[in-house]
């Protein structure tokens, strides 16, 4: 009778691993792991920026011969004829597509000392965003907001095609005030109301539709907290559902509160199911006093108030003074526009409310508006 071959089993590798590093203790396995994965990071950003760098150079360096000759075409000829040699040289990287990229880069951002900083902040994937926004000042609030919240290049593309810049507040400043604010937010990181909210909020993922009530927008945003937040901002925490607020043995009852880390203050936010009424600044102003008396930490910020409503009245607000107080004012909408409509919307408020604040500049003395001369 034959003998029975003894058949050698194969070593798992995953049993062996598992062998191995049993005899490593877990916190030298953690540090090591983040030495690596550090290094990693400090590695991909290292590349990043001296790719972004370089793009930026090579866009430079075309745009030199193109207004050197001063025709468009001639632009388009060299782009053809230069990514033709590079990509026999250098490869995929270097197709028309790209080249025309690189050259549109060193026109939208000429100066070396801020390409050098989005070089180390943001991808060449955000800046091939940035670089199409054609509104300078629009620009530049999309790439620091995206540096300071720390948006995917997905995020940042709903924001431009959402246009959140022309529905925050500071978009109907006057351009200086708005790029002095920006300037704050480069250097300091420094976040202001007037970059922090907008007008309108889109809440169409709510999917209220036909007659609903105030309390139906309310179980639809804590149902839908997270999407509801991202359209809030990202700096947004939630903290309370009807928080209950006691005057003189009388209750009221809030509709949302939540907290802003930047602006390090209680953000009240309050749901009117149609238009803005005078008497929704006074219920607003009590919560806030409340809230301010109550609920706030020594070291933070006076709370601040946001009535989302139906519909609102420019005339309203402004006879009520809201832009100078710790109230802003928003419409919701629970279905979208047509962007070319909403856009043609926003645009002619932009323009509305500057028309108005050159006109009380010139009724101010000296025509200085919060420190800036009116031009």
């Amino acid at each position: 009778m034959a003998k029975a071959r003894r058949v050698k089993a194969k070593r798992s590798p995953g049993k062996a691993l598992v062998r191995v590093s049993r005899g490593v203790s877990p916190a030298l396995l953690a540090d090591v792991r983040r030495l690596i994965d550090a290094a990693r990071h400090r590695v991909a950003v290292a590349v990043n920026a001296e790719l972004t760098w370089l793009y930026w150079q090579i866009g430079t360096r075309i745009r030199r011969d193109v207004l050197a000759e001063g025709r468009a075409e001639y632009g388009k000829k060299i782009v053809y004829a230069l990514s033709g040699q590079l990509g026999a040289e250098y490869g995929a990287g270097f197709t028309r597509a790209n080249l025309f990229h690189m050259l549109r880069f060193a026109e939208a951002f000429p100066e070396e000392k801020i390409v050098y900083a989005l070089s180390r902040q943001l991808s060449w994937t955000h800046i091939r965003l940035l670089i199409y926004v054609e509104n300078p000042l629009a620009r530049e609030f999309y790439a620091e907001m995206a540096r300071i919240e720390r948006w995917s290049t997905r995020t940042l593309q709903e924001r431009i095609n959402s246009l959140l810049f022309e529905r925050t507040a500071v978009s109907k400043q006057p351009e200086q005030l708005i790029a002095r604010e920006l300037a704050s937010l480069k250097q300091n990181d420094l976040l202001t109301p007037d970059l922090v909210f907008r007008d309108p909020y889109f809440l169409d993922f709510l999917g209220l539709r036909g007659e609903y009530a105030e309390k139906d927008i309310e179980s639809a945003i804590v149902r839908e907290l997270e999407r509801f937040i991202l359209e809030l901002g990202t700096d947004f925490a939630f903290v309370a559902r009807q928080k209950r607020i006691s005057v003189d043995g009388e209750d009221y009852y809030l509709d949302l509160l939540f907290y802003h880390r930047r602006l390090r203050r209680l953000v009240a936010i309050d749901l009117k199911l149609g238009k803005f009424q005078a008497a929704d600044k006074g219920q607003m102003e009590l919560y806030l006093r409340w809230l301010d008396q109550h609920e706030r930490q020594p070291e933070k910020n006076e709370p601040i108030g946001l009535i989302l409503c139906a519909g609102k009245s420019e005339e309203h607000v402004e006879l009520l003074r809201l832009d100078q107080s710790r109230i802003r004012v928003a419409q919701y909408m629970t279905e979208l526009l047509p962007r070319a409509l909403l856009e043609r919307k926003l645009h002619q408020a932009i323009q509305v409310a500057k028309r108005r604040l050159q006109e009380k500049d010139r009724l101010l003395p000296g025509g200085v508006r919060d420190g800036v001369r009116a031009r």
